[in-house]
């Protein structure tokens, strides 16, 4: 039986990626093209593994979300009609799992893998206001990190580092900045600032930025700086972690006994390298040696 598109429909398929934006004549809306694009992978996922994305704990979070979105899909009348000319493995005429037919909020996202008891920030009330809503959908809302490989280095160094006491957690605070090369616990999952993109000021006055922000989990969001900010006032267990902090080498004074032995040098690579580009303020290169430093140093990038 067909089911008619309704507001909490709406809003579920906003959960999951999907914006909702007025029809225009003459071409697919925003809306429209959001649902092809995710109807798009889930046929790639199709054509990859030789059969329908499957529910399950023992399933990858995107397998997962695919899955949900096809029991979306499958159970709107409207979204059967655009899909159906596009749906050459016939998908769209499977059975719709029970699951998936009237899910509530919380057994939406356990399906995506998300805590709604640890991770509050992804509660769905319908009394939240519209800024807490965004927050926690750009939280939710990640894509998989093609570039991943760059980055699984700095998460590990990191927790190293957590691990030793070079780097500390303390408390997210609303003052806290918000930077390229910052590092922060949300969710129950390190996060990154990669990229912010330039600083505007928004609808209420306030300044806000485009972010990149990597999970120690392989995915990435482009959220808001501000929404960042709510999610992690949000989370109880929210934290950022501080910079590196490794304590004085040596002491302040010479001693009687004191050989020279070599000029220690600290310094910043002038790389390109968009890595060290980024994180430029943290990479530094230390050394020692008996030689005038210029000379050491002369051919360095």
């Amino acid at each position: 039986m067909s089911k008619t598109f309704t507001d909490d429909d709406d809003a579920l398929l906003a959960e999951l990626g999907v914006e909702v934006e007025t029809k225009t004549q003459g071409s697919h809306t925003p809306r429209e093209e959001r649902i092809i694009a995710g109807f798009e992978d889930i046929q790639r996922f199709v054509d990859e593994h030789s059969r329908v994305p499957q529910h399950g704990e023992d399933r990858d979070i995107f397998e997962r979300l695919y899955a949900v979105r096809l029991d979306r899909l499958r159970a709107l009348e409207e979204c059967r009609t655009l899909l159906e000319p596009l749906d050459r493995q016939g998908l769209l005429t499977g059975a719709v799992a029970d699951q998936g037919e009237d899910m509530d909020d919380e057994t939406l996202l356990a399906e995506l893998g998300v805590d709604a008891e640890s991770a509050g920030i992804t509660e769905l009330k319908h009394v939240r206001s519209f800024a807490e809503k965004r927050a926690a959908e750009e939280i939710a809302n990640r894509t998989k990190c093609e570039d991943f490989d760059q980055f699984k280095p700095l998460f590990e160094q990191v927790q190293k580092q957590l691990d030793t006491g070079v780097r500390q957690t303390r408390p997210f605070e609303l003052k806290a900045e918000i930077r390229i090369g910052a590092w922060f616990i949300v969710g129950g999952q390190k996060a990154y600032v990669a990229e912010m993109d330039e600083i505007f000021t928004n609808e209420q006055g306030r300044t806000d930025a485009r972010l990149r922000v990597i999970f120690d989990n392989g995915t990435e969001s482009n959220m808001l700086m501000r929404s960042l900010q709510r999610a992690l006032n949000k989370d109880e267990a929210g934290r950022r972690i501080t910079d590196p902090s490794a304590g004085p080498l040596f002491a302040g004074d010479a001693e009687a006994d004191d050989m020279a032995s070599g000029t220690i040098y600290v310094l910043r690579s002038k790389s390109d390298h968009p890595l060290i580009r980024d994180n430029r303020e943290i990479v530094h290169k230390i050394g020692v040696t008996n030689m005038a430093v210029e000379q050491r140093i002369a051919g360095a990038h």
